[in-house]
């Protein structure tokens, strides 16, 4: 899928708070919006370069979006709004094989203590279905969380009770291609974890794919194992 329009290119000075960075773009400091709330410390160093995406509005305190980061010569996503776009995308399109005669019957849907993101249907049967943006990769080994996350340990308990009505998944979106394995980051968040795991263990389908990240678009790229030691 392509981005809303061209990436601009600028350079990160600072990140005063989750969602507010500071960059410079063509000599002048300029405020932008971060979509994303988790820390990537390793992505967010002032001097790295970055790429802004004009949105300006009515009801916005900033005219630009800060969506990529240059990495260790790759390009990230940071945008957590886009994995649910690329998902969508890729299952309507049928060019995911676990989800093959599967269409995106309903966004956001409520399903006993949570909302989730996607609501699966073939005619017959239903796949409820939450998508996680992923960033941070060490060793070419995708971790998740990167800061802990009480909705996301939630949501692992709302797939399990999703199973007495049809198939539940978790899908693991790396918003970069340089990933070989994913893993629930253990360390950082070991509630969340635990919830994984149990879940899994009950019958809750986890998925993980890599992204191809580029300056005209994004999309879902390959499937890669997931490994819950």
């Amino acid at each position: 899928m392509k981005h809303p329009s061209i990436p601009i290119p600028a350079k990160l000075l600072s990140r005063p708070n989750r969602f507010l960075g500071i960059a410079d773009l063509n000599g002048v400091k300029t405020q932008c919006f971060i979509p994303n709330p988790g820390r990537m410390h390793e992505l967010m160093v002032p001097g790295t370069n970055v790429y802004l995406i004009h949105r300006p509005g009515d009801h916005r305190k900033t005219e630009y979006d800060l969506t990529l980061v240059e990495y260790n010569d790759t390009l990230v996503s940071i945008d957590s709004r886009l994995p649910n776009h690329m998902l969508k995308e890729a299952i309507n399109k049928a060019q995911l094989p676990q989800f093959r005669g599967y269409k995106v019957k309903r966004t956001e849907p409520t399903y006993h203590d949570s909302r989730l993101d996607l609501l699966l249907s073939n005619g017959e049967n239903q796949i409820l279905l939450e998508a996680k943006s992923c960033t941070l990769v060490e060793n070419k080994v995708a971790l998740f969380p990167d800061a802990p996350t009480k909705r996301g340990a939630r949501h692992m308990n709302t797939l399990t009770h999703a199973l007495h009505h049809g198939r539940a998944s978790a899908c693991f979106i790396i918003q970069r291609e340089d990933a070989e394995e994913w893993r629930p980051n253990h360390l950082m968040d070991p509630e969340f974890t635990e919830n994984l795991r149990k879940a899994i263990k009950n019958g809750v389908e986890a998925y993980a794919y890599t992204c191809d990240i580029t300056l005209e678009g994004a999309n879902i790229k390959k499937r890669v194992p997931v490994n819950l030691e």
